[in-house]
């Protein structure tokens, strides 16, 4: 026999690749502090950071106003309930719920030994990379958002630079995302490269860092990192519900064409012309002014309209 239970696994950071088991009842205290349950030291944790309480069928964390936050997928919450998959940020730790199997009645690892571990498996990575704190993985395990969370939180100063399928760049200035590039298409604005970015889900990534100041980039990102991260999740979400034409899809004229050409504004007469050039979804895309998800809804919109259609 064997039951169900979750442990948190460090995905990247000082002690990545240690797993700290959960049990089913109580709280679970993280922070710099020697005598917390979970104890990160790290700078950029708080003495007392989050507290993770345990029920039956519930895990929530919250945050114990410490001074760079704690991130949910992304997000920075107060309070949050967790499920198997999500990702915490505390510090510069990206730590994974995970399920693990254990045998039914097997006492639940105790926190003295479970934090044992942990410090062993931080002076591991500490002797491997000769003392660096390398910022390196893969986005199926930590994506895009997490890392420009991290990064931005402990203000560093260099590039992302993703490797794979899709190959691409993103600088940040003491953790204020200031460029991207898609190497493929270098001529996307920044911040559209960005927003694409954010929806890879397959690639090897690492930090560059940068030594000394990083001079002025053109046409940098004017917003915050993290006004920045929120909206490019919400583009995400909305291209990937479905109801928008998806970048694969080939696209023209209505024929018939019934509605007026004159009764449009001169950017829709402008993505009127983009289909009819290139008839392909992404091709308007990678051409059209504005985010793919304006030039999207605007697509979707015409088609609705009677003045374009999908093959």
């Amino acid at each position: 026999m064997t039951d169900r239970a979750f442990a948190l696994r460090f995905i990247s950071g000082k002690y990545q690749g240690g797993e700290y088991p959960l049990g089913e009842n109580g709280e679970l205290v993280i922070g710099r502090s020697s005598d917390l349950d979970m104890v990160l030291i790290e700078d950029m944790v708080s003495r007392k950071h989050a507290k993770i309480s345990l029920a039956p069928g519930a895990i929530t964390i919250a945050d114990l106003g410490s001074t760079n936050g704690t991130f949910v997928n992304g997000e920075k919450v107060k309070r949050a309930r967790l499920k198997e998959g999500d990702r915490i940020l505390i510090g510069t730790s990206i730590l994974k719920l995970v399920s693990m199997t254990r045998a039914a009645g097997a006492p639940v690892l105790d926190p003295k030994a479970a934090q044992q571990n942990l410090e062993k498996t931080a002076a591991a990575q500490e002797k491997k990379s000769g003392g660096r704190t390398a910022v390196q993985g893969r986005l199926e395990e930590v994506p895009l958002v997490d890392l420009l969370q991290l990064l931005s939180t402990s203000k560093k100063t260099g590039a992302i630079v993703i490797k794979g399928y899709r190959s691409g760049r993103v600088h940040l200035r003491a953790g204020k995302v200031v460029s991207a590039v898609i190497d493929a298409d270098p001529t996307l604005l920044p911040k559209k490269a960005l927003f694409r970015m954010v929806g890879w889900a397959q690639g090897g990534f690492e930090f560059v860092p940068h030594e000394g100041e990083m001079a002025a980039m053109p046409s940098e990102i004017a917003e915050g990192t993290e006004q920045l991260v929120m909206e490019a999740m919400h583009h995400s979400d909305e291209l990937t519900r479905g109801k928008l034409p998806l970048p694969t899809a080939a696209i023209g004229i209505a024929m018939p064409l019934v509605p007026k050409l004159r009764d449009l504004p001169p950017d829709e007469v402008d993505l009127v012309q983009l289909v009819h050039n290139y008839g392909v979804v992404q091709a308007v895309l990678d051409r059209a002014s504005g985010s793919d998800l304006e030039v999207s809804q605007k697509l979707f919109a015409l088609i609705q309209r009677g003045y374009l259609r999908q093959f």
